[in-house]
């Protein structure tokens, strides 16, 4: 099978380069020249264009920051709806809105295509070995011709339904995780201002049942000052706002993602769209003057297990 992949991104560039280190027919499109030249050097083939690409490979993925972007990529001149011919897979990669991946997705099948949405979760650290997790929404059929890659890319891979479900479920683990991000850098600073050895503090909450995987990820580069998960204010805002969305149309009322956003609307204008997410910790050392930084984390997180074949998940 062929693989098209487009956007080579921080997770994308990530997931791209799994399928080549595993032996995969790829072929790369980004705006990056640098970044195609890259992969290239790693035994990728460059793409022209999407529809190019979609009429010289059995599968396109794409990894996009924004609905609008892959929309464009998708239907826009020399879009992958140009190339589109009869058993060609679409695979939305993406962080998308429900209703639009459904919407991009009839116009694929529509032209003979099938589409999938199977957006990750795990972070970028683990992107990069092949041990994310997947989770992918389309008929039994097309996730049977597409889960060998999917085990290339991922460790976990879950069925989660017709498309759009799994961009449903994306941004729901992206509200939690954000969630724990807020909570953790309350704590944190909390910890700090109460006289605690933030260290000591952080053990504390990892053996305790307040810990979190983003308390095991997250709070480590925010003591070590790098604050860098390879993730922006811009694309949590995005992220939390497509929740909102699902949850309006859903005639859900809440109160916690309304007023998570108007916080990361604040460190936005504070600390700019492209200040590293778990920054937001800033507002907070802003306000008390307290310095949330402790000795012997790491600048960055670094998958440490070995890369193996992943594996379709049921539930039980």
């Amino acid at each position: 099978m062929k693989i098209g992949f487009i956007g080579l991104g921080n997770v994308g560039g990530k997931l791209a380069g799994s399928l080549i280190r595993n032996g995969w027919d790829v072929t790369v499109r980004d705006l990056e020249p640098v970044l195609v030249g890259e992969f290239v050097a790693r035994g990728a083939t460059a793409g022209d264009s999407p529809a190019q690409m979609m009429r010289a490979c059995d599968a396109v993925i794409t990894c996009l920051p924004r609905p609008d972007i892959s929309a464009a990529v998708v239907e826009g001149p020399e879009g992958l709806l140009e190339g589109m011919r009869p058993g060609k897979i679409w695979m939305e990669m993406s962080t998308t809105d429900e209703a639009e991946v459904k919407r991009l997705g009839a116009k694929v099948i529509a032209s003979g295509g099938r589409a999938v949405d199977c957006p990750v979760s795990g972070g970028c650290h683990r992107a990069d070995t092949g041990n994310i997790s997947i989770f992918a929404g389309c008929d039994r059929a097309t996730f049977e011709m597409i889960l060998p890659v999917l085990t290339t890319l991922g460790r976990r891979v879950l069925h989660t339904g017709e498309i759009g479900s799994a961009s449903i479920l994306k941004v729901i683990t992206n509200y939690l995780a954000t969630a724990n991000l807020i909570t953790c850098a309350e704590a944190l600073t909390v910890a700090k201002g109460a006289g605690m050895d933030l260290g000591t503090a952080y053990e504390a909450i990892r053996i305790s049942s307040g810990t979190s995987f983003v308390h095991e990820t997250e709070s480590q580069v925010i003591l070590n000052g790098s604050r860098d998960i390879s993730f922006t204010m811009d694309l949590v805002a995005k992220d939390i706002g497509l929740f909102q969305e699902v949850a309006d149309r859903a005639g859900i009322p809440l109160e916690m993602n309304p007023l998570m956003r108007k916080i990361f609307a604040d460190g936005i204008a504070r600390y700019g769209a492209r200040e590293l997410s778990p920054n937001i910790i800033r507002r907070l050392e802003d306000a008390t003057g307290l310095s949330i930084l402790a000795e012997g984390f790491p600048a960055e997180m670094v998958d440490d297990e070995p890369e193996e074949p992943g594996h379709e998940v049921r539930r039980a």
